[in-house]
């Protein structure tokens, strides 16, 4: 060939490649290339670490659609941006490089465009031989998009927007103050979470392609009270589901407010017309509904129900029930279907249910639980009540998100993770197991491995309670380690395989620690008496359980004492046992703990969480228009509060003698005390009044405070600077050959 066609041959690929090169936005961050000294885990390498999220399954089954996000320390921010895999696994393909997360991304019906928010607002580009094309921004909507949920046909989405609650500002009233900040409320539920509510969350639905959305129709805009949808204080999307043919939503409300939102958890589903506007309620009474889904065909809905209504940590259980089609009004517009021929699929399945996807032939379903100290996958027959199968098997010591999509020969793609590696993307089929993604695996494999085991520790009633160890990497036990007992948040909740970037078992093994994990009373995943047990029982058997735990482990030859660390309930773990403990424990930190009791229940925002927990152990009940006491020493202002300071309760009178500010004068061993300034779950002064009684008493304390953070740490360099305390509190006083 003539070398002059082969030069420009060259010239032409080069051309071809540098229009194909994505360009990099200004402000993008990418896969951190950090270098493990040592084999060791460090807070800078736990950081550097991608955070996998959100996969999506393309319409043809080949494709896996999801986001990361990645964290540049020193300008303490993260981006999160696009990714396509192969469902077969191979190399991720980068889709975009924005410099502004990106989130919420999904799929065309056809598979050939992908849908995103950015900066609160809908785009949509083209996707074609693995890429995205030029992007079109859908929406304009003032305040933004927080989530969305396109039609099956995607000529329309359900999106998530704020309106203006019933919490006063002052331009309310006079339009000229509008540089005042203050809030005025004359009821409950003025705060959530870490923000002042004065804007709730609604849904409204909008038609994709006539012009840019700057306004939907509201789904509760006929509503005379400002009810939340979804449900606060996170939003999520999935309590709204399309129906297969578009024409209706079906979502879960509390359609709730004040006093009532605070003490209940009753909420119910209802179902809106796209074409009448209309809405009807679908069931009624008990607790939570949430989490409602359509069978592929429409002829059914099924979703996850708790039965006591004020009892946040009720069993979960999958209720199914026919969706029957009403007749049709004189103008051809149909009335809404009724449900009928409700069924609990899991009378007999004595866990939890999560997420539950239909299979497509709508004959079962899907779904994941914790059990046994592990979340595994399930799956249900819808005909048969008690025909429920576990399809990972429990020797796998993984925690198993509820599948994302399944494939043609039944392959379930979820997402998976442990104590030793964050989410990734996996296939399931005949308990096997196939990773899809390796996102971290270029620094996860520079770190030096280590043990974890699974013990059954003896508890003070002859109990056995699972209770996980990890062991530093190179363990020698002849040698000696402290050990960090982790005191469990929720109360409920379970210690299981998962991952956090907080309270990193692996990280702490990491430092040197012996770490210790027990399922005490009040964990999820041993059925639901051992859960229930610790309601009315805060001081009680869970914290014998966290002694025994700690004896075992302080019994062993290669330790030389023992930390215990814990945030929220764990918290409250904490400087209760430093109040008991005696000479078990040789240091604490405790993180947005309860200290306080009897401030805790008059400061924090769901009402719901002390009043049955505290021993109250009753269903929600409230006459309003009525002040003071009534007559059976547990109703106050209308409201039933048996787990009130003003309770005659006897467990709830235990429960506030027994409160941690009460055992002070027995503290005598180091504490360190960490809160968010924005928590409004366990407010900041818990943490303050603990550190200062700890000061009071002589005891060896540090307050560290987070002012803008709230229950969680999660801004970047707040995150490194929390790990750095954690772990020079726990050395200072667990390693050094002298302490103070």
């Amino acid at each position: 060939m003539n070398p002059k066609y082969l030069i420009l041959a060259a010239a032409a690929v080069a051309l071809l490649s540098c229009k194909s090169e994505m360009k990099e936005e200004k402000g993008y961050i990418g896969p951190s290339q950090i270098v493990v000294a040592d084999g060791k885990m460090t807070p800078e390498v736990l950081l550097s670490l991608g955070r996998l999220s959100d996969p999506q399954l393309s319409p043809d089954g080949k494709t896996i659609l999801y986001g990361v996000s990645y964290t540049d320390i020193a300008e303490n921010r993260s981006v999160r941006n696009l990714y396509t895999i192969p469902v077969e696994g191979g190399p991720a393909v980068p889709l975009t490089k924005d410099g502004k997360s990106i989130s919420s991304a999904r799929w065309s019906p056809e598979g050939d465009a992908v849908y995103f928010l950015r900066e609160g607002q809908l785009f949509k580009a083209p996707f074609k031989d693995g890429r995205l094309g030029r992007r079109e921004k859908l929406s304009e909507v003032p305040g933004g998009i927080d989530d969305y949920k396109l039609s099956p046909d995607g000529n329309a989405i359900i999106y998530v927007s704020y309106v203006r609650s019933a919490v006063e500002v002052p331009s309310d009233s006079d339009p000229a103050l509008d540089k005042a900040e203050a809030y005025a409320t004359e009821d409950l539920m003025y705060r959530h979470w870490d923000h002042w509510v004065k804007e709730i969350s609604h849904s409204f639905v909008a038609s994709l392609g006539n012009g840019v959305i700057t306004d939907g129709l509201d789904i509760l805009g006929g509503e005379e009270v400002k009810y939340q949808l979804p449900n606060g204080p996170f939003a999520d999307i999935d309590d709204l589901a399309w129906s297969p043919d578009g024409r209706y939503i079906l979502y879960a409300c509390k359609k709730l407010e004040g006093k009532e939102y605070a003490f209940s958890t009753n909420s119910c589903l209802y179902l809106y017309n796209i074409l009448t506007g209309e809405t009807s309620q679908l069931t009624y009474g008990g607790g939570y509904d949430t989490h409602p889904v359509w069978s592929p065909d429409g002829s059914r809905i099924a979703w996850c129900s708790m039965e006591r209504d004020g009892y946040e940590a009720d069993k979960v259980r999958l209720l199914m029930a026919d969706v029957i089609p009403a007749d049709e009004e004189e103008d051809g517009q149909a009335l809404n279907p009724v449900i009928d021929n409700l069924v609990d699929l899991t009378t007999d399945f004595p866990y939890n249910v999560e997420a539950p996807l239909w299979a497509e032939d709508g004959k079962s379903l899907y779904f994941c639980s914790l059990v046994d100290g592990v979340q595994a996958l399930f799956s249900v027959v819808a005909d048969m009540e008690t025909a429920y199968f576990r399809l990972t098997s429990d020797k796998l010591w993984f925690d198993f998100a509820s599948p994302f999509g399944v494939l043609q020969d039944g392959t379930l793609l979820t997402t998976y993770m442990s104590m030793d590696f964050p989410p990734e993307p996996a296939a399931v089929n005949d308990n096997a197991v196939r990773q899809i993604s390796y996102e971290n695996e270029h620094i996860l494999k520079q770190l030096d491995k280590h043990e974890t085991i699974s013990r059954q520790v003896e508890t003070v009633d002859g109990e056995k309670m699972l209770t996980w160890v990890l062991f530093p990497p190179k363990f020698d036990p002849t040698k000696e380690y402290p050990a960090i007992e982790i005191c469990l948040g929720g109360p409920q909740g379970t210690l299981s395989q998962g991952w956090s970037y907080r309270w990193n078992y692996l990280l702490m093994a990491h430092q040197g620690y012996v770490v210790v994990l027990p399922n005490r009373r009040g964990t999820t995943a041993f059925g639901q008496p051992w859960c229930e047990q610790i309601s009315g029982d805060y001081p009680g058997l869970n914290m014998q359980d966290y002694l025994s735990a700690a004896r075992m482990i302080k019994a062993e030859p290669y330790i030389s004492g023992v930390a215990a660390c814990g945030a929220s309930y764990g918290g409250y773990s904490v400087y209760y046992l430093a109040g008991v403990h005696g000479d078990v424990y040789d240091c604490f930190i405790a993180h947005a703990g309860i200290f306080n009791e009897e401030h805790m229940y008059m400061t924090t925002e769901e009402m719901w969480f002390p009043n049955w927990d505290n021993g109250g152990l009753h269903e929600y009940a409230y006459t309003p228009g009525e002040t003071g006491p009534g007559s059976d020493g547990e109703t106050f202002g209308g409201i039933r509060q048996g787990g009130s300071p003003w309770s005659s309760a006897p467990k709830a009178k235990r429960h506030y003698a027994l409160s941690p500010h009460n055992l002070v004068k027995n503290w005598h061993t180091p504490i360190m005390c960490v809160h968010g300034g924005c928590d409004f779950r366990v407010p900041y002064d818990q943490g303050m009044a603990a550190f200062n009684a700890a000061q009071m008493m002589g005891v060896p304390s540090r307050l560290v405070v987070f002012p803008n953070e709230n229950h969680w740490i999660l801004k970047p360099q707040n995150a490194l600077y929390w790990h750095r305390n954690y772990f020079a509190w726990l050395d200072r006083w667990m390693k050094a050959s002298d302490t103070e």
